[in-house]
């Protein structure tokens, strides 16, 4: 699944308030000052209702949830984890 666009979308329109042009799949949004603590509880919320993952705790780390990048491919790994084989 590519979670990239919804997620750059949802980052821009809420984050960024529409100027996504600062926005690369790489851009850390720490420390660009896109996302805060409270940013992150906005974002784990629309992941959870929009792809049907739940994010735990012990997932909320910097690691995961970084970039574009870091975070599409910790939810691919968390999609793989939780599909019925």
């Amino acid at each position: 699944m590519e979670y990239i666009p919804t997620i750059r979308e949802f980052i821009v329109e809420n984050f960024l308030f529409g100027d996504g042009g600062q926005v690369s799949n790489d851009t850390n949004f720490f420390e660009k000052g896109i996302i805060d603590s409270t940013g992150i509880l906005e974002l784990v919320s629309y992941i959870e209702e929009t792809y049907n993952i739940t994010i735990e705790d012990e997932d909320l780390v910097p690691e995961n949830f970084s970039s574009l990048n870091t975070l599409s491919a910790f939810l691919q790994k968390k999609q793989l984890v939780n599909s019925p084989n």
